[in-house]
């Protein structure tokens, strides 16, 4: 390995997602997400997937929590069903649903595993979005309202929170692309979302504040390191306007409490502007987070677009390179530029990689065992990204790999496999793959157990 190593407390951890591996969408009086009617429409989920079953973690967290221990994972970031625990997204707290999550906390620290929890990962009450959803200003006050909730409950154990995973695939994907639960098309609308959902994190913020429990809270971002195509000017432009557009407008107001100007004025241009309202951006850049979480799979090439769409971007994918089977470029080298770009222009702040990983095609089997050196080689190149990273002094705490276990893959249904274990859904089996395996070692080898 060469050089620093990460520090005796680095985390080394996976991560999943409730929705993606949970199942058991009727049981414990769970009530229906945006996701569950989304995955049931036709049309919207490749081979008609649903997360119904998914991997049925809900009965089978025991095992799965005893093959992290196996690998030595220190840390395990999950997510809460919001519905599971609020079946109409607000009320009176679903007993059954809260039992279920502190069994699972209770089980990961029983095996030396830290959690991380991240309170919203796409799954909103479907009563909710029947209010108008994420386009309801009000809802930022219901989510306020149930993590401070999930506070009183979890609190006392769990140290380490996300308030929200990707607000722009909340606000982007699934009210301007389509793509995503609730599926709707309306770029003002998910402009306006966007800032609910910026409003929504402060005021959970501002509730693990007010709850009196210790710990940490963040919020995890999709970021992307993101280059010109060319030298050209045209290029140059375009590609600052996808940095506006997909990193300074979540990275700007939680780290430093306003939206970047540029956007608000190509916003308010093409009449998409937020609505903002007095004391917002007070409570926003009142309650700043103690780490930034960090979402990152691959860079963005840029080229000009002259389509009048100013939100679809003209990407280029770079030729020669290597691809993962989402078609995602496989580029180690942006993980350390994207660090760096955060640590100069948002004053140092600590950070975790929240999510890193790939999917590959995972179908041939040796000895009982995935073979996956593809994935391995992606996530030991990843890795040392992160260790020159803390090696130049940047205060990088954590690297959770997405993911565990293969899973529901949004759009994608279970046609895509990011585990690190295997699951057969004819049976449900966890299979070893040879990178939980090469995991295990390199755990080992750098002494992070």
């Amino acid at each position: 390995m060469g050089g620093k190593g990460f520090s005796k407390d680095f985390i080394i951890g996976t991560a999943t997602a409730s929705y993606q591996i949970e199942g058991a969408v009727l049981e414990g009086g769970r009530g229906a997400s945006i996701w569950d009617v989304f995955s049931h429409t036709p049309g919207r989920i490749q081979n008609g997937d649903t997360g119904d079953i998914a991997c049925d973690h809900y009965h089978r967290y025991t095992n799965d929590i005893a093959l992290m221990k196996e690998v030595g994972l220190k840390g395990y970031r999950m997510s809460v069903a919001w519905p599971r625990v609020f079946p109409q997204g607000r009320g009176k707290p679903n007993t059954a649903g809260l039992d279920f999550y502190n069994r699972l906390v209770e089980t990961l620290l029983a095996n030396g595993i830290e959690p991380m929890i991240t309170l919203y990962h796409w799954d909103l009450p479907q009563a909710l979005q029947e209010r108008g959803g994420w386009g309801n200003r009000d809802t930022a006050d219901y989510f306020a309202d149930y993590a401070y909730t999930i506070y009183q409950s979890l609190g006392d154990r769990v140290k380490k929170w996300n308030t929200l995973n990707e607000p722009w695939v909340s606000a982007f994907t699934g009210h301007y692309l389509g793509r995503h639960a609730p599926g709707l098309r309306n770029a003002a609308l998910a402009v306006q979302v966007s800032h609910h959902l910026m409003l929504a994190h402060a005021k959970a913020v501002e509730a693990f504040r007010q709850s009196g429990r210790e710990g940490q809270i963040g919020i995890a971002l999709n970021l992307y390191p993101i280059y010109p195509a060319s030298p050209s000017e045209e290029d140059e432009k375009a590609a600052w306007f996808a940095d506006g557009y997909h990193n300074r407008w979540f990275l700007d107001p939680v780290l430093k409490g306003t939206y970047p100007d540029d956007m608000l004025a190509i916003f308010r241009d093409k009449f998409m502007a937020p609505d903002i309202k007095d004391g917002d951006m007070e409570k926003i850049g009142k309650n700043p987070v103690d780490f930034l979480g960090i979402n990152y799979y691959f860079r963005k090439v840029i080229r000009r677009n002259d389509n009048q769409d100013i939100l679809q971007l003209n990407e280029v994918k770079p030729e020669g390179s290597e691809y993962t089977d989402m078609g995602w470029e496989i580029w180690p080298e942006g993980l350390l530029d994207l660090l760096r770009r955060i640590q100069r222009d948002y004053k140092d702040p600590r950070m975790v990689i929240t999510e890193n990983g790939a999917a590959f095609r995972d179908d041939r089997i040796q000895d009982g065992v995935i073979q996956d050196d593809d994935r391995i080689r992606f996530l030991q190149s990843h890795l040392e990204a992160a260790r020159q990273a803390v090696a130049e002094g940047i205060r990088l705490e954590g690297f959770y790999i997405w993911s565990l276990i293969d899973n529901f893959e949004w759009s994608y249904g279970y046609s895509k496999r990011f585990g690190i274990f295997y699951v057969d859904y004819g049976t449900l089996e966890r299979k070893w793959k040879k990178s939980a395996l090469w995991l295990k070692k390199y755990i080992e080898e750098n002494n992070l157990l």
